[in-house]
């Protein structure tokens, strides 16, 4: 088009289906109308100026091509999605409650009523945010998708799809902007768990059969609950973590992994990743700030804090009771405090209630296959970022496997494997002549996988509440006895703590607490008169080395391990399934330990009304108590060396041989 005016000189503008505003320096010329707020997409042509003046052109007309340009380059970012409007909807007039979204967003589902579009009849939720930081992830969830939708089969079966926006302007920020997506169910992850028939109707909408159990290593359907339990929690893990692969390996960090933000599509049977909103990138690191991670650093922060989300959903998925916000906070709290998560079921045993309406099925779900649950929830969460399990790596996991599949399992699971499994013995407290054999086999095996046989890493594990599980060498109960005071032993803990100089001496104080019961009806009430008993000592922390003698003279009558039990160590360790992982070819002779030298020791004992006063009763309590420990809880001088430490479990060794078996306990225990 052609415009003249009369006042200046001739100007040509040619301009391509626009009309601009323009202020020359010596003339103002305005055309109309303005680009404003419109219903139709704004088309990028291209804008042609022709103009016979030789002056530039004033700042605030450059400013409003910028505002073209930009329009014009979103549109272009957006155009892998489509651009609808309200009219292409059918509105329902009712809204499920698992698509409930944040307080700065409006969810409505509708229904595609447009003849033309391909998404015709198909439901479909839209998402009206409203304040700029909503708007501003209802953005970047359509930037993200470019990435993802390459692997289309990956994208509609892992993630929630996106499948365009409704927007009047791109410009204006205070402009309405609608986020429409697909609905793949009406309730969230955290809804079926909080349903009381969680389990049946799950595995309904799932359609369980042998084909989708063959997709987690098993080949049974049905069984009882805690099967079904675990066969599900496998098969909605295995989803969800490769789903969060599947944006790991695009350069993405998902950010917002929580239940509610997942969904479980009853037409493919996947669970779907929710709107990345809030996904941030791998390589967004300012280069001109020096103190910044690196790239790779970055993308390890960031792939370990979705893990630390993944292990809090698992937590959850399993032990139902952490549904429960107030249990759930405690459960947060205890890690946000440093305490180790190899030391959750400690912890859960006592948070968790056993008469529990969920059954106490989390618990025993996660104590199977050798506490391999406890050893992938503790990598998920673990305190350093660095620590954390992988997507692949767990997936690869026994826990997440099912009986079908092999897999090899690294030494730190095989450590972990021996652990749990001689605490789940112990803890049967059914000390005949088979489990004290087999607990003195699992002994023997975590010594010589002790993973630091150096005194230097034990200065920092070491302090810490020990509680005493078992121990290799007499155990003289009430039964058979008839002792002049009834006492009954409660807990028996070895606190140690670091002293500041030198670094390498400890003090230890032996804490035992007891109940003196009366003589009448001691087998049925077990009531009476508490008491504690506390011994404080120090000890050195040196290098030493244990000797594995060839032949024994003298045999005591409960060994920690007598030839037979090496043999069958050897036998074992020689067998297919441990050559890999541990290659030894014969018993070793020796093994380096964490050899503890003594001091003098200082005893205490208290006892409550009315027997404070009393002190031969107090004598007769105190000599019951000797018999009934392991002599080295009350003196500490006879315990010689450590043999086998990590972040939950302890061995010590007497002078006479016999082991003390600890797990570590913590204050919120």
């Amino acid at each position: 088009m052609a415009i003249t005016v009369d006042s200046v000189p001739n100007i040509e503008y040619v301009v391509d289906k626009r009309c601009i505003s323009c202020i020359n320096s010596s003339t103002s010329l305005k055309l109309w109308p303005m680009i404003g707020i419109t219903n139709f997409p704004i088309r990028k042509n291209k804008l042609v100026v022709n103009c016979s003046l030789s002056n530039a052109l004033s700042p605030l007309e450059s400013k409003e091509d910028v505002n073209l340009s930009g329009s014009d380059s979103v549109e272009d970012d957006f155009s892998h999605v489509t651009k609808f409007k309200m009219s292409d909807f059918k509105i329902r007039n009712r809204v499920s409650i698992g698509l409930g979204g944040k307080g700065d967003e409006m969810v409505f589902e509708a229904m595609v009523n447009d003849p033309q579009s391909p998404l015709y009849k198909t439901r479909v939720v839209l998402k009206q945010l409203i304040s700029a930081q909503a708007k501003r992830r209802g953005r970047r969830a359509i930037e993200v998708l470019k990435r993802l939708a390459r692997r289309k089969l990956m994208y509609h079966s892992y993630s929630m799809q996106v499948h365009g926006y409704i927007c009047s302007s791109m410009i204006d920020e205070k402009s309405s902007f609608t986020l429409v997506h697909g609905h793949h169910g009406s309730a969230s992850l955290r809804h079926w768990l909080q349903r009381s028939d969680w389990l049946p109707t799950l595995e309904a909408t799932l359609s369980l059969d042998q084909e989708s159990v063959r997709r987690v290593g098993d080949d049974t359907i049905g069984g009882p609950a805690i099967s079904r339990q675990l066969r599900l929690i496998r098969i909605l893990m295995r989803d969800l973590l490769i789903g969060v692969n599947y944006v790991h390996s695009h350069g993405l960090a998902h950010t917002e992994l929580r239940l509610e933000n997942l969904h479980i599509s009853a037409v493919d049977k996947h669970i779907k990743v929710g709107i990345l909103g809030n996904a941030a990138d791998f390589n967004e690191a300012d280069p001109a700030d020096i103190t910044a991670y690196d790239n790779m650093d970055r993308r390890r922060m960031m792939i370990a804090f979705d893990m630390r989300c993944v292990g809090f959903i698992m937590a959850k998925m399993v032990l139902r009771e952490l549904m429960d916000p107030t249990i759930f906070a405690n459960f947060k709290a205890f890690l946000t405090k440093g305490n180790d998560p190899s030391c959750l079921r400690e912890f859960l045993l006592h948070a968790v209630k056993r008469n529990s309406s969920a059954g106490n099925f989390g618990i025993q779900i996660l104590d199977r296959n050798w506490g391999a649950g406890w050893h992938l929830l503790s990598v998920l969460l673990a305190p350093k970022p660095s620590d954390r399990i992988s997507c692949l790596n767990a997936l690869r996991h026994p826990f997440l496997c099912g009986p079908k599949w092999r897999v090899n399992p690294s030494i730190d699971l095989i450590r972990w494997s021996l652990g749990s499994t001689t605490v789940r013995i112990a803890e049967e407290y059914i000390y005949g002549q088979q489990q004290r054999s087999r607990l003195a086999h699992f002994v023997e095996l975590m010594e010589m996988l002790n993973p630091y046989p150096k005194p230097k890493h034990w200065l920092g594990l070491l302090p810490g509440k020990w509680r005493l599980l078992y121990c290799t060498g007499r155990h003289i109960g009430l039964t058979l006895r008839q002792p002049p005071v009834r006492v009954l032993i409660g807990e028996a803990y070895l606190t140690i703590s670091k002293v500041s100089k030198p670094s390498t001496i400890f003090s230890a104080a032996s804490h035992i607490s007891f109940t003196v019961m009366g003589d009448r009806d001691w087998a049925h009430d077990k009531s009476g008169v508490e008491g504690k008993l506390l011994v404080n000592s120090s000890f050195r922390l040196r290098a030493g080395r244990r000797l594995y003698l060839k032949e024994e003279t003298i045999i005591s009558k409960f060994p920690s391990a007598t030839p037979d039990a090496q043999a069958s160590i050897l036998t074992r360790l020689s067998s297919k399934k441990w050559r890999k992982a541990i290659p030894i070819k014969e018993f070793p002779s020796s093994l380096s330990v964490a050899k503890l030298v003594s001091d003098e020791i200082d005893v205490m004992m208290s006892l409550h009304e009315p027997l404070s006063g009393n002190a031969e009763v107090a004598q007769k309590a105190l000599q019951e108590v000797r018999t009934q420990i392991p002599p080295e809880m009350f003196d500490l001088s006879k315990i010689v060396c450590g043999t086998y430490l990590d972040s939950r479990l302890l061995l010590l060794r007497s002078v006479n041989g016999s082991a003390l078996f600890f797990h570590r306990c913590t204050n919120d225990c």
